[in-house]
C-alpha cells in the first residue's frame, strides 16, 4: 500500500496550466502540466476549458477527455507550495 503515500486528495487548476495538489499525507504541491502538452492525449489539455475539468478520481487526477496522470508522477514531479 505504498501508493497511498502518493494518493491525491484534492486538485485545483491554476493559471499557467498549474495544478495545486493536496496529497493524502497532507502535503500541498504544485505541478506544471505544460511539459506534457506534446504527449498523446495531454495535447488536448492545452485548451483551457478542458484543462479546467481536472478532478480527483480514486487517487489520481483525470480530465473529461479521459486523460489521467499517475499519482506518483504528480508527487515526484511537483514542487512544494
Amino acid at each position: 500500500m505504498a501508493s497511498m503515500f502518493f494518493s491525491v486528495k484534492a486538485v485545483q487548476t491554476m493559471q499557467d496550466f498549474l495544478l495545486r495538489l493536496t496529497f493524502k499525507n497532507g502535503e500541498v504541491k504544485i505541478f506544471d502540466m505544460k511539459p506534457y502538452f506534446e504527449i498523446g492525449i495531454f495535447k488536448e489539455l492545452k485548451e483551457e476549458r478542458i484543462f479546467n475539468t481536472a478532478t480527483v478520481n480514486f487517487d489520481t487526477v483525470e480530465w473529461e477527455n479521459d486523460a489521467d496522470i499517475d499519482p506518483e508522477t504528480l508527487y515526484h514531479g511537483s514542487i512544494n507550495e
